[in-house]
C-alpha cells in the first residue's frame, strides 16, 4: 500500500517538473531572485511588453530583459506526437492523480484556424492562443511565411515590423530554439528557410543553431527537404556553418541525384549548388534532368531554364528542350520573367532564334497595352544579343515620334544604342525619327555628361544622320580637351568612337564626292592565319597574286582584307601594278571583307551598325564591298570556296552571303 503511494506521489511530482520544464522553454528566467518565488506563481507569466533583439553569435538572441537559461531536459509538456493529435492533462479524482490522453479535436481544431488564416499576424495571434506542440509553432512559422511571400513588396516591409513586434513571434522563436534537436526533419528545414527568407539576420543564435542541427541531421534528410535545405542556404552568405553545411549538402546531393525523379526537385538544386559547383556536378545534374525531360512541363522548363543560368551551365539539349516549352506557353509568362529569359540567352551565349522570335512576335502582338519604358527594356535585352526585332522597332519608333515626352536622358541613350547597334532604320517617317531623337538630345545637351554626348553623337552617326548642334558641342569639348582625358579607362574605346564620328562628318556628308583615286598601303606578309585559305583560293583562280591586293590600310583608319580591281563591264580581273598609279574611273575596285558571325544580326546576314558604317564608307569611297562569313567558308572544301570567290568576283551583285542561312544553337 505504501508502495503504491509511492508511486502515485512519484508521478504528481513528474507532471509538475514536466509543466515546469514547458513552462521555462516559453518563458526567460529573469534573475536568481525570481527563480527562488514560488513554483505555481511562475508556470505561465505574461509575455506582455517582450522584444526581440539580435545579437552577436556569442550572445543570446533573444532578450526579455534578462538572460536566456540553457534548457537541459528533453521531455516535456511539448508534445512530439504526429500533427493531428495533441496531450492534454486531466485531472480524473479528487486524490490528485492525473492522466494523459490523446485528444484529436484540438488539433484538428488549429490546423483548421490555421488554414484560415489571411495574414502573417493572424497566424502569430493563433499561436499565442492555441499551440501547444513543436508541430503547432513550426506550422504557424511556415504558414507566416507563405502569406508574407505573397505581399506586395511595401505590404512586407509593413508587415515584417508587425510580424518582429509581435509578442507571439518571441514565444514562436524560443520554442523553435528549444526544439530544435526534437523537430522532424521537414520541420527543421522550413522553420530554417522560413527564417531566412523573413530575413531574421543570419548571425542570431537561432538561425546558427538551426543550421547546427542540420549538419547532424543531414544524412536523414529527404530529397525534398535537401531541396528546402539547398535554398535556404542560397540566401545565406559564407560562414563556418553554412560553408560547412553546404560541403555536406553537396556530397549529399551528389550520392543522392540518381535517386531523383522529380524534375522540381533537381531545378531547385541547380539554382542553389549555384556557379560555383564543381563541373562534374553540373554534368550529373545535367544527366539527370535530360533523363526526365520527356516529363518536362511548361511551367517547369522556365525553372530549369533559369536554373541553369544560375548554374551557369549551357546545356544547350536541355536549353532547346526548354525553348520548345517557353514557346508554347509565352503567352502565359510575365514581363520579368521575359527579361530574366533573354539575359540568361546572353549570359550563357545561347542563340535559339525560334525562342527570340516568338518572344519578340509576342510583345509585338500586344505592344499597345505594354508600358513604354518596358518594351524600352525588352528592346535592350535584344541588343545585348545581337538579335533584332524588325517588327517590334517599327512600332517602338511610331510611339517616339508620336509622344516622345516619355523619353528622359536614360531611355533616349537605350533606344540610340538600340537602334545603331542592331542597325535599325525605320522604313516610313525614317527623317521624322531621327529629327525627334535629335530634338530630345538637344534638350539634354545642358545636363548630358561628355561620355554620354559622345555616345549619343556616335549613335546617331552609325544610322548614318548627323545632329548639327550636338556635333559642335562634341568637337568644342574636343577642342578644350574635355572629352578624352589621358587617364581615362575607356580612353581607347573612346578615341575609336570619335574617329568614326569625324570620318561620318566628311564621308556622309552631302557636299563629299566620290574619289576617282584612293591612296593605299598594303602588307602582304602580315595576312592572318585565318585569311590563308581565302589567299590560296584566290592564288588558284586568278592565276597570280599579283592580281590582287591583301591586308589593305585605307584612309580613315579602315582596313580590308583584299582588294581586286576589274573592268567596268566586271568581267576582267585587272593586275594591280597596272592600276595603281593613275586613277581610271572605269575601273571597279571590289573590297572582300572576311568577318565573324557576331557581327551580323543574330540569324540573319544584316550587318551590325559598325560593319554597317564600314560598308558604307566603303562605298563612298568607290568599293564594292563583299562580305564573307569567315566560319561558313572554313567550312568549305577548297574546291567550293574557289567556286565561290569567282560566283562573288563575276556576279553582278557585290552582297554578303544572302544565299547562306545563319544557323543558331538548333
Amino acid at each position: 500500500m505504501l508502495a503504491k503511494m509511492n508511486n502515485k506521489i512519484s508521478y504528481l511530482l513528474n507532471t509538475v517538473r514536466c509543466i515546469h520544464r514547458c513552462n521555462s522553454v516559453l518563458t526567460p528566467k529573469s534573475s536568481a531572485t525570481t527563480r527562488k518565488h514560488n513554483l505555481w506563481l511562475n508556470i505561465f507569466p505574461s509575455l506582455h511588453g517582450s522584444s526581440l533583439r539580435f545579437v552577436s553569435q556569442k550572445t543570446d538572441v533573444f532578450s526579455t530583459g534578462a538572460k536566456i537559461q540553457p534548457e537541459k531536459s528533453t521531455e516535456g509538456l511539448v508534445s512530439q506526437q504526429a500533427p493531428q493529435r495533441s496531450l492534454e492533462l486531466e485531472k480524473l479524482d479528487d486524490s490528485g492523480s492525473f492522466k494523459v490522453k490523446h485528444v484529436m479535436d484540438h488539433s484538428e481544431q488549429f490546423f483548421s484556424s490555421l488554414r484560415k488564416c489571411t495574414c502573417p499576424c493572424d497566424a502569430l495571434d493563433l499561436a499565442s492562443e492555441s499551440a501547444v506542440s513543436t508541430k503547432h509553432f513550426t506550422s504557424c512559422l511556415t504558414t507566416v511565411w507563405r502569406l508574407f511571400k505573397n505581399l506586395s513588396e511595401d505590404q512586407q516591409r509593413y508587415e515584417k515590423q508587425l510580424i518582429f513586434e509581435h509578442p507571439a513571434f518571441v514565444k514562436l522563436c524560443q520554442q523553435l530554439l528549444r526544439d530544435s534537436r526534437r523537430m522532424t526533419r521537414g520541420d527543421l528545414v522550413f522553420s530554417l528557410h522560413a527564417m531566412v527568407n523573413l530575413g531574421v539576420p543570419q548571425n542570431t543564435l537561432l538561425v546558427q543553431t538551426l543550421l547546427r542541427v542540420c549538419q547532424e541531421k543531414l544524412n536523414q534528410l529527404d530529397n525534398r527537404c535537401i531541396s528546402v535545405l539547398a535554398t535556404a542556404l542560397a540566401g545565406l552568405d559564407k560562414d563556418k556553418n553554412v560553408s560547412a553545411l553546404q560541403a555536406g549538402l553537396q556530397l549529399l546531393v551528389e550520392q543522392r541525384i540518381p535517386s531523383i525523379r522529380d524534375i522540381f526537385i533537381l531545378q531547385n538544386l541547380m539554382k542553389c549548388m549555384g556557379k560555383d559547383a564543381p563541373v562534374f556536378l553540373k554534368k550529373k545534374l545535367e544527366m539527370a534532368v535530360l533523363k526526365e525531360r520527356d516529363h518536362l512541363t511548361s511551367p517547369n522548363a522556365l525553372r530549369v531554364f533559369l536554373a541553369l543560368v544560375a548554374m551557369n551551365y549551357c546545356s544547350i539539349p536541355i536549353l532547346n528542350a526548354c525553348s520548345k516549352k517557353i514557346q508554347e506557353n509565352v503567352h502565359d509568362i510575365p514581363f520579368w520573367q521575359l527579361i530574366l529569359i533573354l539575359e540568361g540567352c546572353s549570359s550563357l551565349q545561347y542563340r535559339n532564334v525560334k525562342l527570340f522570335s516568338a518572344l519578340a512576335d509576342y510583345v509585338t502582338s500586344a505592344a499597345c497595352l505594354w508600358d513604354k519604358r518596358q518594351i524600352i527594356l525588352l528592346l535592350s535585352a535584344f541588343e545585348t544579343l545581337g538579335f533584332q526585332p524588325s517588327e517590334l522597332m517599327g512600332i517602338f519608333a511610331e510611339k517616339v515620334t508620336e509622344d516622345p515626352e516619355f523619353l528622359n536622358l536614360k531611355n533616349l541613350l537605350i533606344v540610340l544604342r538600340v537602334y545603331s547597334r542592331l542597325n535599325y532604320v525605320p522604313r516610313s517617317q525614317k527623317h521624322l525619327f531621327f529629327e525627334t531623337l535629335h530634338s530630345c538630345l538637344n534638350k539634354y545637351l545642358p545636363q548630358i555628361s561628355n561620355t554620354e554626348l559622345l555616345k549619343a553623337v556616335y549613335s546617331l552617326c552609325i544610322l548614318g544622320y548627323l545632329p548639327h548642334r550636338a556635333l559642335d558641342e562634341l568637337l568644342q569639348k574636343d577642342n578644350r580637351g574635355e572629352l578624352i582625358l589621358s587617364d581615362d579607362l575607356y580612353k581607347e574605346q573612346k578615341e575609336v568612337m570619335l574617329r568614326c564620328v569625324k570620318a561620318c562628318m566628311e564621308l556622309d556628308s552631302p557636299s563629299f564626292t566620290k574619289p576617282a583615286f584612293v591612296l593605299t598601303d598594303n602588307f602582304p606578309s602580315l595576312v592572318s592565319f585565318n585569311l590563308r585559305k581565302a589567299r590560296e583560293a584566290l592564288i588558284e583562280l586568278l592565276g597570280d597574286e599579283n592580281m590582287f591586293q591583301q591586308n589593305v590600310h585605307l584612309p580613315y583608319k579602315y582596313h580590308i582584307d583584299f582588294e581586286i580591281r576589274m573592268d567596268s563591264d566586271r568581267k576582267k580581273v585587272l593586275p594591280i601594278a597596272a592600276t595603281d598609279d593613275h586613277a581610271d574611273s572605269s575601273v571597279q575596285r571590289l573590297a572582300f571583307l572576311f568577318v565573324p558571325l557576331s557581327a551580323f544580326c543574330v540569324g540573319t546576314t544584316h550587318p551590325q551598325g559598325k560593319l554597317a558604317v564600314k560598308k558604307r564608307h566603303l562605298n563612298r569611297l568607290g568599293y564594292h564591298v563583299i562580305l564573307v562569313l569567315n566560319k561558313k567558308f572554313h567550312e568549305m572544301t577548297n574546291e567550293d570556296a574557289v567556286e565561290f570567290l569567282k560566283g562573288k568576283i563575276y556576279s553582278e551583285d557585290a552582297f554578303p552571303f544572302s544565299e547562306v542561312t545563319v544557323q543558331d544553337n538548333n
